[in-house]
């Protein structure tokens, strides 16, 4: 098979199903794993797909950049901040995964004192630090230019090493399974690592996230303690959390 078609193959899969792993195309195409990994390199370089850990994903299956992700549901986003905030008093540990969501949840815990604040997000980082006798961890791990977001395993080594009162844990997406899910195996491997290292798990979700799906699954949903979005869930989404035993808390119910 010449190079053009096994790429163009490599395409009609990706396109197809959204997302597809080096291993898959590895047996479906019966090339070996290094010759996949250059065509789907050659693919992400010519702008025809977007390369992950592991794989590929279709175009219009990759996150939209942080500024634009800031504009979707603004309001509802610091409504569900301002609610997580009212959780977390002076001299508490807390977690914050990175995010749109948790950047407006860092904005209301401007005034707290003496927090101790672990976190992926530089945005988050420097919203926090030097103020109120702070201390401020940031994680290691790649950076991630259009999120402002620290990922890898050099992340979620070091997070390993903490237990906070709290994790704020973002939701890139979340079907009504209830499934939790992220675009990089990376995002997803440290939002699991956030659930399993908190005394109190918060999920924070504006209701733009429910009812999609993404490649990757976040595992350890089923010990959120809470979870905080900005509208009532569709009946849908109402059954499918139902399963879990985290409470639900609506912003727009209780502000």
């Amino acid at each position: 098979m010449l190079a053009e078609e096994r790429r163009s193959k490599i395409l009609e899969v990706v396109n197809a199903r959204g997302s597809v792993s080096v291993n898959d195309l590895h047996r479906s195409l019966d090339v070996s794993q290094e010759t996949i990994r250059r065509d789907i390199t050659k693919l992400s370089s010519d702008g025809r797909l977007r390369k992950t850990h592991g794989g590929a994903l279709a175009l219009d299956h990759a996150e939209p950049v942080f500024d634009e992700r800031m504009a979707v549901n603004i309001e509802g986003k610091r409504a569900i901040g301002k609610i997580a905030a009212d959780m977390v008093s002076d001299d508490c540990s807390v977690l914050i995964d990175s995010g749109t969501t948790t950047l407006c949840l860092a904005e209301f815990l401007i005034e707290r004192r003496k927090l101790t604040i672990y976190t992926n997000d530089m945005h988050i980082a420097q919203r926090l630090s030097g103020r109120n006798e702070n201390r401020v961890l940031l994680t290691g791990g790649e950076v991630l230019a259009s999120e402002g977001a620290l990922l890898g395993r050099d992340a979620t080594a070091m997070l390993s090493n903490y237990y906070p009162d709290f994790a704020f844990v973002g939701a890139t997406a979340m079907a009504s399974n209830p499934w939790l899910m992220d675009y990089t195996r990376e995002a997803a491997e440290l939002r699991t690592q956030m659930l399993s290292q908190a005394r109190t798990k918060v999920l924070l979700a504006d209701h733009s996230k429910f009812e999609r799906t993404a490649p990757v699954q976040v595992s350890g949903l089923e010990t959120l303690d809470i979870i905080i979005t900005d509208i009532p869930l569709s009946e849908k989404m109402q059954a499918g959390l139902s399963k879990l035993p985290a409470e639900i808390r609506v912003a727009s119910e209780e502000i």
